[in-house]
């Protein structure tokens, strides 16, 4: 049986009949959660281009080099106690018109810029070696290299207290500044790290554990020139995007990225034709789902499984498929922080004949 396509066929180019500006502000922002009862912020059609604001809660990490007056206002105004109960700063919801549950939102990804020339990392007490390393929180601040698209570490610090406030502010010019990884250059890819649609529950739902709704995904690869295939699961979408990161590698292992805020520019169409259960990216080269769990095994399994959909249902037999995973499908660890575990399976689309429509 010939496979014709390995994924929903990607749409043709639409032509955006409106190019939408969502700043960051306290009446655009929801702080550590996702809620299918909150207004929009937006409300757009399909094919919409919308440039929007990103803003990293690690901005008081050092606030001087990553917060301006605008962010220090959502601080002001976002009371500690409405920072709950994830820790992400979320833009939006944005209201796709049109958007019902089962569709699929398509989003297109087309630029990310780093808003700042600085990021912060933190090895936090929910990181996986926190104990091992002396329950200690330390900070990393990176400064980048925009001519050389790469991020060197500016200096460390020992935090005293655990990060349990969301949008902690520490002071710097008064901390003990460290030397950190002299010489050591990481490449710089914005990204980020949360973003998706409202999932069908009653409340507010946490942005820490990643779910079928997108969430706190963390693959550093859902950056400009890529697209992310969200479903649908209350009227609109409600769709927002946070926990922006300039680098991060497989795993965030310390329990954060380098933190940086993005101005984000992307593209929603709304799409009718198919439909699939979890976050579905597609990148240049690979097609890539992603599963989740309490355990690893869960996780991949979970992600095993939807890759095998992703063949099935376009026209691999089951036992073509599960042999073409495991002679060509890559599995790795997304993140291992996030209450939730990550897996990611990719395959390459260079295998097949590609039919778009």
């Amino acid at each position: 049986m010939t496979l014709t396509c390995t994924a929903p066929p990607t749409g043709p180019i639409v032509v955006p009949r409106a190019l939408h500006r969502l700043e960051a502000t306290p009446q655009t922002t929801h702080w550590g959660y996702f809620d299918a009862a909150m207004a929009p912020a937006l409300m757009v059609d399909s094919g919409d281009l919308i440039h929007a604001q990103a803003l990293t809660h690690h901005a008081g990490d050092d606030p001087a080099l990553m917060m301006d007056d605008a962010m220090h206002r959502v601080w002001r105004e976002t009371p500690e106690s409405d920072r709950t109960p994830g820790v992400h700063i979320m833009t939006g919801p944005i209201f796709v018109r049109d958007a019902k549950p089962g569709d699929m939102l398509e989003v297109r990804y087309l630029g990310m810029q780093p808003r700042f020339r600085f990021g912060s990392n933190l090895a936090a007490h929910w990181g996986q070696l926190y104990e091992d390393l002396g329950a200690r929180e330390r900070v990393t601040i990176y400064e980048l290299d925009e001519g050389a698209n790469t991020a060197q570490a500016l200096y460390a610090y020992d935090v005293p207290d655990k990060y349990l406030i969301p949008g902690r502010i520490t002071h710097c010019p008064e901390c003990d500044r460290q030397r950190a990884l002299a010489g050591v250059r990481v490449p710089v890819r914005p990204h980020l790290g949360t973003a998706g649609v409202a999932p069908d529950e009653t409340g507010r739902v946490s942005t820490v554990p990643p779910g079928l709704h997108g969430g706190n995904i963390d693959n550093w690869r859902i950056g400009a020139g890529a697209t992310m295939y969200y479903k649908v699961q209350v009227d609109g979408g409600l769709f927002s995007i946070g926990d922006p990161h300039i680098s991060q590698g497989d795993g965030e292992i310390s329990g954060t990225a380098i933190e940086a805020s993005l101005d984000v520019l992307f593209q929603i169409i709304l799409r009718k034709d198919f439909s699939f259960r979890s976050p579905l990216l597609e990148t240049p080269q690979n097609w890539i789902v992603h599963g989740f769990g309490d355990t690893l095994d869960i996780a991949a399994k979970e992600a095993s499984r939807d890759m095998l959909t992703l063949l099935t249902d376009r026209g691999l037999s089951t036992d073509d498929a599960y042999s073409l995973l495991s002679v060509a499908g890559d599995m790795a660890v997304t993140q291992v922080v996030d209450g939730k575990q990550g897996v990611h399976m990719r395959i390459r689309r260079d295998m097949f004949p590609i039919t778009r429509t």
